[in-house]
């Protein structure tokens, strides 16, 4: 029962040491896209994503190192600390939601996607949401270093590349996003969605426990002796993918905060304009209306292959979280679109009109 509660409780430990993190490190103060909803001002942030990854990924190097905590512990207390990221997402969604106004008729609804939009901590030091992300890519960091770590163990004559692969693969994925973690300040969870079990307990329990699902799924397996071409095709299926995703945000980044600049020096803006307001229709965003989301997908089908077992389901159920979860957002992210916009709108419908793969859907 000792090693249960080690368990369960590991995740609430590591992320109050992100929390204590994000409030003494140094961080650039950045303003965002998202307003006040009373006084309509841009909020700021303190960003400091990154080295606070880089600390707590270097801390786990020490502990294993020094024998303080073994490679694989997270890997053995998996259960028990998903259990206790469920748990906690379960009762930090509900101080947040019921501690606010009520919004819709049902609290349930209210439960699940939230009441407030934009809610601080610490006197504005910490913005709730950035915190989230960051805590769930800090622990999902070093639950697939401790899966990969366990791999390892398990099979010191038998390593797979294809852990090796996917472990490379996930840490560009999860660098990435916290490189460009001021980027991330424009999209749409940022600005348009309101904090309640979605966000919460997507990024307590979902994000770092879920999210390595396809290492989950194989680390007790040996080298599955996959034909080396598979894994090179895995790579530019996540690269293609991050290659559309990072580029559509990056783009649309640079034409918020410029409306005038040419991304990357070459991809001119093309702009559907009323004259107030602009709608971006060139470059990646003229492949289709949520371009970056294939890009998503993609990343997500290339981590799959990289484990080498295309035939195993485990992995492949990643990719298809992916689509449950983005599929529904396009169609409301559209109908708020739409509402905002008008016949702007239509009109980008009529010049782009895939919503998420060019001439499928």
């Amino acid at each position: 029962m000792s090693g249960f509660l080690a368990g369960f409780f590991s995740s609430w430990l590591i992320f109050a040491a992100i929390l204590v993190l994000q409030l003494v490190l140094p961080a650039r103060r950045i303003e965002g896209y998202a307003r006040h909803e009373e006084t309509g001002r841009r909020l700021g942030y303190r960003l400091n994503g990154l080295p606070v990854f880089a600390i707590c990924v270097a801390a786990w190097f020490f502990l294993g190192h020094y024998g303080v905590v073994p490679w694989d512990w997270l890997w053995h207390h998996r259960w028990s600390g998903a259990a206790g990221g469920c748990v906690l997402g379960l009762l930090v969604s509900a101080a947040v939601v019921f501690s606010a106004p009520a919004r819709r008729r049902s609290w349930l609804a209210d439960y699940y996607l939230g009441r407030r939009p934009n809610p601080r901590m610490f006197r504005g030091r910490v913005d709730a949401k950035m915190y989230l992300y960051v805590a769930g890519a800090t622990l999902l960091q070093l639950n697939l270093l401790s899966f990969a770590g366990h791999h390892h163990l398990d099979n010191p004559l038998d390593l797979s590349p294809g852990v090796v692969l996917y472990l490379m693969l996930f840490t560009w994925f999860i660098c990435d996003y916290l490189f460009f973690e001021r980027v991330h300040l424009y999209t749409y969870d940022l600005f348009a969605e309101r904090l309640g079990f979605k966000l919460v307990w997507g990024c307590l329990a979902l994000y770092p426990y879920f999210y390595g699902v396809g290492l989950w799924a194989v680390a007790d397996l040996p080298d599955p002796e996959a034909p080396q071409w598979l894994y090179f095709i895995a790579a530019l299926v996540f690269f293609g993918g991050w290659m559309l995703a990072r580029g559509s945000n990056m783009q649309k980044f640079t034409f918020k905060r410029d409306p005038g600049r040419a991304f990357l020096g070459v991809m001119k803006p093309r702009v559907i304009s009323d004259g107030a307001r602009g709608i971006l229709c060139s470059g990646f965003w003229s492949v289709s209306r949520h371009v970056n989301y294939l890009g998503e997908i993609m990343m997500a089908c290339g981590l799959a292959l990289s484990l080498g077992r295309p035939l195993e389901p485990g992995p492949w159920l990643y990719p298809l979280y992916y689509v449950l979860l983005l599929v529904p957002r396009e169609r409301d992210d559209d109908r708020r679109c739409a509402e905002k916009y008008g016949a702007l709108w239509d009109e980008y419908r009529r010049r782009v009109p895939w919503r998420i793969v060019p001439r499928v859907y």
